[in-house]
């Protein structure tokens, strides 16, 4: 990361002036129910109008938002395209003063308190009546008087469904009450005048009010309340299908046109031969060739449209074991880790899998998040009004692994390269395209899989969902914070940055997708098995956001999860339906290297080794994903007990 270390030195520079003030709640468009800073709550209806185009009946309308150290807002333009907010959404308010143990409120240990009907933090459907699992936190990293209090779903919200929050019997350290503020009590009393100007935003609470008391949530010691519209399918996927869908159709049955550009023979014991290339696809994003820094191009109904002739080069590297020159291997893509490239694909755990189960792995780059957008994400965070660019070639490079993963089954068997010396294919194009990645290509090979029309089974390696959680919990966001505390040294606008940053980021990773991974496919998609690898302590992946994601896609955990004892969680795994030696369905895996428990707040770890790349290293997890992506089903390789791998 020597590349990185140097474009954010020189940008971390360019930030100067003292840290800039919370932004005026009074400001055109804020909320005025919670005064702490404009778009708090977050999320929230209040930042909605409705829109009968929608999928939902609503649209974001954001106006005054985060501010920059050197004044520039975040311009909500993007933001307003979508017709709710994240599915994975953390809730935002500041609450002064406010003890969350005192108060009761649900901690990461104890998930199940938050369905008590006596809790404090209450969210509920609006339609069903179903209450929602979650754990509640004061952000760890800041200053007592910017503290937000964060509310995490312990798992993805519904799309398109509005939920009613409500914030209630908070206590001080000392047990004391926490009084509302004065907007909130106001609202909650008496009719107010049409003259008042708190009057339009009573009426807006009326409907939310009524939608709490309707579900048990009365009004008796209520600190503050909202509502909130998750988006829609359509509003988190519909660009990448679309594109999909029309790139697919015009390439028919073909194979996509490829050029091989280098073969290396006899690499190593374990892999034959090393094929690199270049597959083409078509591109949408707005700049020839989509380079780092471009956006996706529009046509005037608002979709993805390619400007003509566009085309996106998509780089590969292929690993052919030796196995392969006996019998055929089977194909699989392979996802790379945090901002890197192709070439992990010859990492010696990649290359061990392949020697030892007869798979042929390809990687391309997961653009918009690989090494040549390094630079590109450090501006980003300069000034996020431009993340759009991120997220916009993240969509981009889904389209481009659905292509690579096309050549392989249909195109690269006929070239030579893939090919023994007697002109026999390598490559078993009977046994289906399957997907294997790491760290951010576990994080973003879900999306992949959810939107292939040609995968049916993954393994997400040391994966989770929602950078939203993951940022502050990673030790390889550390360099990137620097730059972050720099231009948002504001506490408080800075969670609500995260928060803004992750609607897009939905477009491009697991959390936008995640309801559809597995049982519930997307349009033109088979259903899916995935098999999840979690690192127990992880440094870099927070295994709690693994856990989220296995019970948004209705994963089962391999019991016993971990020795008696080291889970620090009052029923560890809460809401993760158990296996025991067998499982034929989606399923988590924890691989348990003895490194210490991570820190139960919104903090990095900091002690120990991280066993972030032990599950890919062992022999047994290997054999586990082989089993898995050949049969699809999860067998027991860890002897009736834990999966304990000695580092």
């Amino acid at each position: 990361m020597a590349a990185l270390a140097a474009v954010v030195a020189s940008l971390a520079l360019v930030a100067v002036p003292p840290p800039a003030a919370a932004a005026d709640p009074g400001g055109d468009g804020c909320d005025p129910i919670d005064p702490a800073a404009c778009l708090l709550p977050f999320p929230s209806d209040w930042y909605t109008v409705r829109d009968a185009r929608t999928q939902t009946g609503r649209r974001v309308h954001m106006g005054a938002t985060v501010k920059n150290a050197l004044g520039a807002p975040i311009s909500p333009g993007e933001w307003n395209r979508a017709d709710g907010f994240s599915p994975g959404s953390m809730l935002l308010s500041r609450v002064p003063g406010v003890d969350l143990a005192r108060s009761g409120a649900a901690p990461i240990t104890d998930i199940g308190a938050s369905l008590r009907r006596d809790a404090p933090i209450v969210i509920v459907d609006t339609a069903t009546g179903e209450r929602w699992p979650y754990w509640a936190e004061l952000d760890a990293n800041a200053p007592d008087d910017r503290k937000a209090l964060i509310v995490r779903p312990a798992r993805n919200f519904r799309e398109g469904h509005r939920y009613a929050v409500a914030l209630r019997n908070l206590r001080d350290a000392s047990g004391n009450p926490i009084e509302p503020n004065g907007a909130f009590a106001k609202i909650l009393g008496p009719r107010l005048p049409d003259g008042d100007p708190l009057a339009a935003r009573q009426r807006r609470e009326r409907g939310v009010l009524a939608a709490l008391e309707r579900h048990g949530v009365r009004r008796d010691g209520l600190y503050l309340a909202w509502d909130f519209t998750v988006a829609s399918r359509q509003s988190l996927a519909g660009q990448v299908l679309h594109m999909r869908d029309e790139a697919l159709r015009d390439l028919g049955r073909r194979s996509p046109s490829f050029t091989v550009t280098q073969v290396t023979d006899d690499v190593d014991d374990k892999i034959a031969r090393e094929v690199k290339g270049v597959v083409q696809a078509p591109s949408y994003l707005d700049l020839p060739g989509g380079p780092p820094g471009s956006s996706l191009h529009r046509g005037r109904d608002g979709m993805p449209s390619r400007l003509p002739g566009n085309t996106q080069s998509v780089p590969f590297q292929c690993e052919i074991p030796r196995s392969a020159f006996t019998r055929p291997a089977r194909p699989a893509l392979y996802g790379h880790g945090l901002l890197g490239s192709e070439g992990e694909v010859g990492a010696g755990n990649v290359k061990a899998m392949a020697a030892e189960h007869g798979f042929m792995f390809c990687a391309t780059k997961w653009i918009g998040m690989a090494d040549e957008d390094i630079p590109n994400v450090a501006g980003v965070l300069t000034d996020l009004t431009r993340f759009e660019t991120i997220a916009d070639r993240l969509q981009q490079g889904l389209l481009g692994f659905t292509f690579l993963g096309r050549a392989m089954t249909r195109g690269f068997a006929g070239h030579e390269a893939f090919q023994d010396h007697a002109g026999r294919s390598l490559i078993d194009r009977r046994a289906g395209l399957a997907y294997d990645g790491n760290s951010q290509g576990g994080i973003m090979g879900g999306a992949l899989t959810a939107v292939s029309p040609d995968i049916r089974r993954a393994v997400l390696g040391v994966p989770a969902m929602n950078y939203t959680t993951l940022l502050n919990r990673s030790s390889a966001f550390t360099q990137f914070a620097q730059l972050l505390d720099a231009f948002y040294p504001d506490k408080l606008d800075q969670q609500i940055a995260l928060a803004l940053i992750q609607m897009l980021w939905d477009r491009g990773e697991n959390n936008g997708y995640a309801w559809h991974m597995t049982d519930d496919p997307l349009p033109g998609t088979p259903e899916h098995r995935v098999l999840m690898h979690v690192a127990f302590g992880d440094h870099q992946v927070a295994p709690v956001a693994a856990e989220v994601q296995a019970r948004t896609i209705g994963a089962r955990v391999h019991a016993p999860v971990v020795t008696p004892g080291r889970s620090p969680d009052k029923v560890p795994y809460w809401g993760i339906p158990a296996f025991g030696s067998s499982h034929a369905g989606s399923a988590m895996v924890v691989w348990d290297s003895g490194s210490p428990v991570p820190p139960l707040t919104n903090t990095p770890p900091a002690e120990g080794r991280d066993p972030h790349s032990d599950p890919r290293g062992n022999a047994d997890a290997r054999r586990q994903k082989a089993v898995f992506l050949t049969t699809g089903r999860i067998v027991d390789v860890c002897g009736g007990g834990p999966c304990v791998i000695t580092p």
